[in-house]
């Protein structure tokens, strides 16, 4: 086997295949720059290539890769909508809806640190119009779980540790 480059030290793999972790299978899936900006579009009503591409100013052929995976992974479904040219948009699957408090949370942070003259964007409840806050909750008892009060413990998915 041959001995690994400075280059290879340095690079993380795209695949976490030794971690048991879903953080990291997460980031496989979500973790490049552009690939959380294009779900935010599509989870806000975006749905056509051309339309994610000049809001978020994506080179085409990243655009496409970002799209190609996430509809590969089950977040977006690609649905044509015209014939003559043929043209295709993306919307959310149920898998990519649920990524909706992973977002509200992104914003929430993003607002507190990095919004010095305030939430660029407000999430707010259709319905009322009221501003829309997450909170972490326990099934068991129903109480907010503040996070100093977090706790970790090994899952169903736990195997045991590998050594590197």
């Amino acid at each position: 086997m041959a001995q690994p480059t400075r280059y290879d030290l340095l690079v993380l793999p795209r695949t976490y295949d030794r971690i048991t972790c879903s953080i990291a299978r997460t980031m496989e899936v979500l973790g490049d720059r552009w690939t959380l900006l294009v779900v935010r579009n599509a989870l806000v009503g975006m749905t056509r290539f051309d339309d994610f591409q000049q809001s978020l100013g994506i080179a085409p052929n990243v655009l496409a890769d970002r799209l190609t995976r996430l509809c590969a992974e089950g977040v977006l479904q690609r649905r044509q909508y015209s014939e003559r040219p043929v043209r295709h948009d993306y919307v959310p699957t149920e898998k990519g809806r649920e990524l909706w408090p992973l977002l509200a949370a992104m914003v929430t942070w993003g607002d507190a640190y990095y919004a010095p003259d305030g939430p660029p964007r407000l999430l707010l409840h259709g319905e009322c119009g009221g501003p829309v806050v997450g909170q972490l909750t326990c099934t068991s008892c129903r109480s907010s779980v503040p996070p100093e009060d977090i706790i970790t413990g090994p899952g169903p998915g736990a195997r045991p540790a590998v050594a590197a």
